[in-house]
């Protein structure tokens, strides 16, 4: 009997079926300096044509936890590949910097090209949304590794920053907190959303509230994609008024803010200047959890923070407002 790739668990006609239903999703997200076609070995970008100065490379990479078991138990997978985006390109910008590429990493026992293509037509959506091309990714099936139905990603991006325009600058005692409001939970802690529902036996299919008629599911709430921040907090940078940004991802405000400022401030964050996203307080609620640990494991409303000097924050707010942004005075840096 000759043995063969596929009956190993390994289908090469469907890798390749799945890179022709993905071309014109990459193609949608060409930028200057993107010009290569998937399918080679490496993708190119050229720097030069992105008319840079003294550019320095700003590099990061992410997955989205176990969010990802909530898109595969809801069997939901269009939104996902948003969240892989968001998660890296909310990094760079952080550092001032503008995305210019992605590549993504998708992992799987059996390719399902219907299910890789809802998730990388998402990655895409992210990436215009972040104004980055997706140049290149991997597909990889590994039978043995992955349960039947289940698959893994991470993503990888790369940005550049003018060496002269690094974020973060030094702050002071007086600076002003400006928050942007989070679509909701992100991609940040999910092992404890996933085990608060489960010791109190509420499904994905069950409704968040019974206020309104047709509100969502609990699962359709969870999978609310990251929101992308980039092109606001881009706009808001060139005023020369931004001296730090936060993304706030695992470990929440109370350990992500501290890691862009100085050592002699600390932020004073007024937790009832914004109002939470209603799962959060479902969660909350639902699971008896102190302020304190929401606070170190959710976003609890707010995606990212801006520092700006007391009196630049009017000006910094208004170009955010603009650009879409709900914005929040938090605290300030005591």
């Amino acid at each position: 009997m000759s043995l063969n790739y596929k009956q190993a668990g390994v289908d090469i006609d469907a890798g390749n079926e799945l890179v022709n239903r993905i071309k014109p999703f990459a193609k949608a997200t060409s930028r200057v300096g993107a010009d290569s076609d998937l399918g080679g070995f490496g993708a190119l970008f050229d720097l030069k044509k992105c008319n840079f100065k003294d550019p320095v490379l700003v590099s990061s990479t992410d997955g989205v936890g176990t969010k990802l078991k909530v898109a595969i138990d809801v069997n939901k997978h269009d939104t996902i590949g948003i969240d892989l985006v968001a998660m890296s390109v909310n990094d760079l910008v952080v550092q001032g910097a503008e995305p210019l590429f992605f590549l993504d990493y998708f992992a799987c026992s059996k390719l399902d090209v219907e299910v890789a293509s809802q998730v990388v037509k998402g990655i895409a959506d992210g990436c215009k949304l972040a104004g980055c091309a997706l140049i290149g990714g991997e597909t990889a099936e590994m039978p043995g590794m992955y349960k039947a139905g289940d698959y893994d990603l991470a993503g990888f991006a790369v940005g550049a920053v003018e060496r002269d325009q690094i974020l973060p600058r030094p702050t002071n005692a007086g600076d002003i907190l400006i928050g942007l409001k989070s679509s909701g939970v992100h991609s940040n802690g999910y092992s404890l959303a996933r085990f608060i529902l489960e010791k109190n036996s509420v499904n994905f299919s069950d409704k968040l509230s019974d206020k309104l008629s047709g509100e969502k599911t609990v699962g359709e709430t969870l999978l609310t994609p990251t929101k992308i921040y980039v092109k606001s907090c881009l706009e808001a940078i060139k005023t020369g008024k931004v001296k730090a940004l936060s993304h706030i991802t695992g470990g929440g405000l109370t350990e992500n803010l501290p890691r862009v400022l100085s050592k002699n401030v600390t932020p004073k964050i007024d937790y009832k200047s914004w109002n939470r996203p209603e799962i959060f307080d479902y969660l909350q609620k639902l699971g008896n959890v102190t302020d304190a640990e929401m606070q170190r494991t959710f976003n609890c409303g707010i995606g990212m923070v801006l520092v700006v000097a007391q009196g630049d924050e009017n000006e910094v707010k208004a170009i955010l407002e603009k650009a879409g942004e709900e914005v929040f005075v938090i605290g300030e840096l005591v």
